[in-house]
């Protein structure tokens, strides 16, 4: 028969057990060290400018829809009037709730006026992205542009928008040259290769996330991985919408959500996941 010695040290052994199993099983810190934070982009192009063919008026309300029914962590805009941008951002604040979500948006260019592209209800036309923070919220910066490299056969000029959120990442989206492939690509090589790294030397080095229409394919001429710096990952719809991110994400699943006849475009939603207390290095262009 086994003495008080070992009694006493099966005991202790069956209490450390119970807590690891509680600990596991209760979400706490012990867990915590596998486990990830997940980011849901949902990408949309609404093209609501009232001058395209594929023009419904009823992209907004579909788009709605789609933040309820989803619950995005950030959504990003493009084909969109500024005054779209208000009653989105408050769809997702509800649908979220807590938190803080913060929203930007940034015109077209008009080669012909010099100024902004405008819609035909005259509001000005172009990008935006809605990004949801959990607490604590540290504040946020924006930037964008109009990029060097346009088709001059087109009056829009194409632009790009990042929101960089103190201590949790950098969020772009773009809406590359519809009428040039070619085009198309300087703008993405411009974007990943120029506009974006510079972001990160003055706003901060930490994990980005780029989802928009660019207009360039997977096996396409050009193809969209030739604009693809070593360390971001990419996901794709099939067709021209893309999520690409620093290799700091892991991509958890994809899917094209169906928009009706609203749009021309589906909605596409990607989860990416962020680990907790892991650094990843660059691994190149994948496709998920």
């Amino acid at each position: 028969m086994a003495g008080p010695p070992y009694r006493g040290l099966r005991r202790a052994m069956a209490v450390v057990l119970l807590v690891s199993a509680l600990a596991l099983t209760s979400g706490s810190s012990v867990a915590g060290t596998a486990a990830s934070t997940p980011w849901r982009v949902l990408q949309m192009n609404l093209c609501n400018s009232g001058l395209a063919g594929c023009y419904t008026g009823r992209s907004v309300t579909r788009a709605a829809e789609v933040i309820r029914a989803e619950t995005p962590d950030l959504v990003t805009l493009n084909e969109v009037c500024q005054d779209d941008v208000s009653p989105l951002e408050r769809t997702l604040a509800e649908v979220r709730g807590g938190g803080t979500v913060v929203s930007a948006f940034k015109a077209a260019g008009d080669r012909r006026t010099g100024g902004a592209f405008r819609c035909r209800n005259g509001h000005p036309y172009g990008i935006a992205l809605l990004a949801y923070v959990p607490d604590p919220y540290r504040g946020h910066a924006v930037h964008g542009g109009i990029y060097p490299a346009q088709d001059l056969t087109d009056p829009e000029e194409r632009a790009w928008l990042c929101v960089s959120v103190t201590s949790v990442l950098h969020a772009c989206t773009t809406h590359l040259a519809a009428t040039s492939p070619s085009v198309a690509l300087a703008q993405c090589g411009h974007l990943l290769g120029a506009a974006i790294p510079a972001m990160r030397v003055t706003a901060g080095h930490q994990p980005v996330v780029l989802s928009g229409d660019l207009n360039l394919r997977q096996g396409g001429s050009p193809d969209v991985r030739s604009c693809l710096a070593p360390g971001y990952l990419r996901a794709d719809d099939g067709a021209v919408q893309h999520v690409v991110a620093t290799t700091d994400f892991t991509v958890r699943s994809r899917r094209s959500i169906g928009m009706g006849t609203a749009t021309d475009h589906p909605s596409f939603l990607v989860t990416l996941t962020l680990p907790l207390n892991q650094h990843r290095s660059p691994e190149g262009d994948r496709r998920f």
